[in-house]
């Protein structure tokens, strides 16, 4: 049997490195693009990381312009790919209500929500009856009102890797399974091949997706990229008559870093504790579990005498600024021609087409219309991975520092 180094040399007009759903979306985009060959390689299967065990919420509230772009640009896919593609992630409009509860959230909220309309979002603001009159299972008066936008909603994230499988197939994208990615081969500061465990790939535009693993994926490929994974959990109460989801708008307390939205006539609740260092999700961590369960109690009291029908945790990435990163591969001698990096710094499915999109149009020709993508390079990164931008304040608490830096 021959073994890779013996293989016939592959080709291909591009390779995407990860089958994640930024990778599974930018080889859509690509081959639709006019692409010939457009490869995926993927060390396990499409979808398997945290893909599959996301919580799916679609936000367009964002605490940045990129983010509010990127966020617009994937619920405007996601409503679209029944038309376009026959099949779709599952897009339910539910409504998303991020509550203030002191003077400096009330003064943020404003300022986010001048940023947002001027973006083209039809963001409302709530004052403290309105807000417990759409929501009704929070508790009452708990509030100082909040900003709201009824166009948010969120996917089913297992049907969001088939809807891009089905989409890779119908494209004609090869998807090369079970295959690592093990580097880079260069000539004259320019990509010419994509070496894996199954042999080389010729090619001259490579995009590295990957996730929690990015970081690893760029160091085979000599480049540096500040990609951290952090455990993030996820509960499903039982069902009760109150989560009727005219009942549950979706919500986002900051102050706790916690966010739900129904599910399976429960409500599905998930969070992430800013004090964990960064590393693999291996299993629940109880204790944070029942201190998120308290808060929540506090906001939604039918909750507390609720037992839980799900819990998970899944390992997801992060980025030191909350941002995505969107630009050239950089290595020790400077830029790489042909390779682009995307990463949804923590907002796959959030943000997840969009940067898919992004990724796809930089690799083409160098510029997108999705969003600005100037500053959103690994240029914005020091030495010790810290970024010259401001973080997004609406985010999940994770660390500000990859494990790396």
């Amino acid at each position: 049997m021959p073994t890779a180094s013996d293989a016939p040399l592959s080709t291909a007009d591009a390779v995407v490195v990860g089958g994640g759903t930024i990778g599974g979306w930018c080889a859509y985009f690509l081959r639709r693009s006019g692409l010939d060959k457009v490869v995926v390689v993927e060390k396990d299967q499409l979808g398997q990381g945290a893909s599959s065990r996301a919580a799916g919420i679609v936000r367009s509230q964002g605490g940045t312009r990129w983010a509010v772009d990127l966020a617009e640009w994937s619920r405007e896919f996601y409503l679209s790919q029944a038309e376009q593609l026959g099949v779709d992630s599952g897009f339910t409009r539910q409504g998303y209500f991020l509550p203030c509860f002191t003077d400096a959230d009330l003064a943020a909220a404003e300022a986010r929500m001048a940023m947002q309309r001027e973006a083209g979002l039809d963001v409302q603001w709530l004052d403290p009856d309105e807000a417990d009159r759409i929501n009704p299972t929070m508790a009452p008066g708990k509030t100082r009102g909040g900003t709201y936008f009824a166009g948010d909603g969120y996917i089913t994230p297992p049907r969001n890797v088939l809807a891009y499988a089905v989409a890779l197939a119908h494209a004609g994208v090869e998807v090369r399974e079970h295959t690592a990615f093990t580097g880079l081969t260069t000539c004259a500061g320019r990509v010419t091949a994509v070496e894996t465990t199954a042999g080389p790939i010729a090619t001259e535009r490579v995009v590295l997706t990957g996730g929690p693993k990015l970081r690893a994926v760029g160091a085979l490929a000599g480049i540096r990229i500040p990609v951290g994974g952090v455990r993030h959990q996820v509960a499903v109460t039982e069902p009760h008559p109150d989560f009727e989801p005219d009942r549950v708008p979706m919500v986002f307390d900051l102050v706790a870093g916690l966010y739900w939205r129904p599910e399976e006539r429960g409500l599905l609740f998930g969070m992430s504790n800013p004090d964990e260092p960064e590393g693999k999700a291996t299993e629940i961590d109880l204790p944070y579990l029942e201190r998120m369960r308290g808060r929540l109690a506090e906001l939604v009291p039918v909750t507390e005498k609720l037992g839980l029908r799900r819990t998970w945790a899944a390992t997801i990435d992060f980025t030191p600024d909350h941002l995505p990163i969107l630009g050239p591969g950089i290595t020790a001698d400077g830029p790489l021609d042909g390779v682009t990096v995307a990463a949804p710094g923590g907002h796959g499915m959030m943000w997840g087409p969009g940067v898919a999109r992004a990724a796809a149009d930089l690799a083409l020709s160098g510029t997108t219309t999705v969003t600005d993508c100037t500053d959103l390079g690994l240029d914005r990164f020091d030495p010790e991975g810290r970024s010259k931008l401001p973080a997004d304040p609406i985010a999940l608490p994770f660390p500000e520092r990859t494990a790396s830096t």
